[in-house]
């Protein structure tokens, strides 16, 4: 014998064909705090023998609290404090940040600056606006050389 299954609509009784799945909402672990990163820039991070242990920690964490654009709104005392340690290896680790390119300075906000991560080691945000960042990067770029070609013109 062929059982034949229906769900009936209580309001209407109409049957209803088919049968009736409950597909409860799927937790997302990684929901929040998405970056982008580039696999040679990684690559180039792990490879340099100048970063040690303090500063990819304080690399780390900067991550983590980076905002949309790559802006990272952090106090050097409030890494300190996060990571158990001494301002004085923050600021060691900032500055090798900063000497290496990866951690831009941007302007001072109170009595801190703001920081950015560079571009060409990670993106959080929309990509268009990271196209733009690029463009408006290679653009600048390219009227310098310009500016600089014509200096040497006139120099000859």
């Amino acid at each position: 014998m062929r059982r034949k299954i229906a769900s009936f609509d209580q309001d209407t009784g109409e049957i209803l064909e088919g049968v009736l799945v409950y597909c409860g909402v799927k937790h997302n672990p990684y929901s929040t705090g998405w970056i982008m990163n580039s696999q040679e820039a990684l690559k180039l991070l792990a490879t340099d023998k100048e970063l040690k242990g303090e500063t990819y920690k304080v690399l780390l964490l900067l991550l983590s609290l980076l905002d949309f654009e790559n802006w990272i709104q952090v106090t050097q005392k409030e890494i300190s404090e996060t990571l158990e340690m001494r301002k004085s290896q923050v600021s060691r680790a900032v500055n090798v940040l900063e000497e290496k390119g990866i951690v831009l300075k941007g302007p001072k906000v109170g009595r801190s600056y703001a920081f950015r991560l560079n571009p060409d080691f990670g993106w959080k945000g929309d990509v268009r606006n990271l196209n733009d960042y690029r463009k408006k990067r290679d653009d600048q770029w390219l009227k310098k050389q310009k500016k600089e070609a014509l200096k040497l013109d006139k120099d000859t």
